[in-house]
């Protein structure tokens, strides 16, 4: 499916989910290259909810420029063909060490989020178009952390996790991904 389809058939759950899949739609119909890093002044990224196969913890992990505890994911490469459940897999995988498949029963995507991200040395100011899946670890023994992406991966209660969650945004994926692990 493309991109704007996928995010026609999504289902935001509040206000700001909808105005940023509105945001979302927009440019994925305006951007010349809506899955290059280099797009000003937003691009696509995808990101995973990455869970045990019971269902019963989260892995988050301690992004590396950041500092704060979410979940994994990262830029489209041109190897995902423009799908974001590719980027969000290629993504857990990279950042959790675990081989993953997306949730039997879930929304595809699960949630959608529009975030600024800060002016970096080599970088202006831009926003992530995150577009958000819930994915299954078939061998959750093998986390591990890329330290080049994070200082940690860690494997979560769910209320844990929520505890870690430092906005609403993050807070709603994982309520999100609770209900379908339940």
């Amino acid at each position: 499916m493309t991109l704007t389809t996928v995010l026609a058939a999504h289902e935001p759950t509040d206000d700001k989910e909808r105005a940023d899949l509105a945001a979302m739609s927009s440019f994925a119909s305006s951007l010349a290259r809506p899955f290059s890093r280099e797009q000003q002044p937003a691009h696509f990224t995808g990101s995973a909810v990455v869970v045990t196969p019971d269902g019963a913890r989260v892995c988050l992990v301690l992004h590396a420029k950041l500092g704060r505890w979410l979940q994994p994911g990262g830029h489209a490469d041109a190897a995902d063909g423009g799908l974001m459940e590719n980027t969000a897999l290629r993504e857990a995988r990279e950042e959790t060490g675990c081989e993953v498949v997306l949730h039997a029963t879930a929304p595809r995507p699960l949630d959608v989020d529009v975030h600024v991200i800060p002016k970096r040395k080599t970088e202006p100011e831009h926003r992530h178009l995150d577009v958000r899946y819930l994915v299954v670890a078939k061998d959750p023994a093998a986390l591990l952390h890329d330290p080049d992406e994070s200082h940690g991966a860690q494997w979560l209660s769910w209320d844990e996790a929520l505890a870690r969650a430092d906005e609403g945004p993050l807070r709603r994926l994982l309520e999100k991904a609770r209900r379908w692990c339940r």
